[in-house]
């Protein structure tokens, strides 16, 4: 099943442990309207069941849901695959994902350069270098388990350059794909900081991101 480029029902989860600025998804992040009530999720999915290829699971960051264990367990009782969509924030409960074989997929964000990761993509109270030791955790249960994945970059100043892309694909080397993704500007999560930054990578960057990561890992652009 081709992940990458098909895509069906999706549900986003609220709430985010990181706060980064070009967040396409504020309202997730910051936990706000109405979310939809879980029988009603479950009485759509049911019905389209023979229509639809599989559920995403995003948000927010899926792994701080305290339910997600057995809201999965009742969307693979349907007999949907799972993509989890995730930040590599938790890997304790990704592992256990994959050991339960709750999810059969997993997209892991990767940021910024893991070993120098950034504080503004944190709340208080946490630990950078901490946080990039558990995304590369993540990244490592993924590769070592030769686990059905794809790494994803948003390619985004100043936290994506090309110092920091063949850091990046220096840690990540492997077989699985690495996807760079062009930033959109159009909403964001911290508008004050973004303008501050608005050289952004072209698209001749991103070609030359991806001649950089190919020597260590299969690596695309995504349209």
């Amino acid at each position: 099943m081709d992940y990458p480029s098909k895509i069906s029902a999706v549900v986003f989860t609220q709430g985010c442990n990181f706060s980064c600025p070009f967040c396409h998804n504020p309202d997730l992040v910051l936990a706000g309207g109405d979310p939809l009530a879980e029988a009603e999720v479950m009485a759509f999915l049911d019905k389209r069941k023979n229509l639809l290829d599989a559920v995403v699971i995003s948000g927010g960051e899926p792994t701080l849901q305290k339910d997600l264990f057995e809201f999965l367990t009742k969307v693979k009782a349907l007999g949907y695959p799972i993509k989890l969509d995730t930040n590599g924030s938790n890997p304790q409960v990704v592992e256990k994902l994959i050991e339960a074989a709750l999810i059969d997929y997993v997209a892991l964000d990767l940021k910024a350069d893991l070993p120098d990761f950034p504080n503004v993509f944190l709340s208080q109270g946490q630990n950078s270098p901490a946080m990039g030791q558990k995304i590369l955790r993540t990244l490592n249960i993924l590769r070592d388990r030769n686990f059905p994945a794809e790494f994803r970059t948003t390619c985004v100043r100043p936290f994506i350059t090309h110092q920091a892309i063949e850091k990046l694909a220096r840690l990540a080397q492997g077989q699985i794909p690495w996807y760079l993704q062009r930033y959109r500007p159009q909403i964001v999560l911290n508008p004050h900081f973004m303008a501050a930054h608005q050289d952004q990578p072209t698209d001749q960057d991103l070609i030359d991101f991806q001649k950089l990561a190919a020597p260590f890992l299969p690596c695309r652009v995504r349209e």
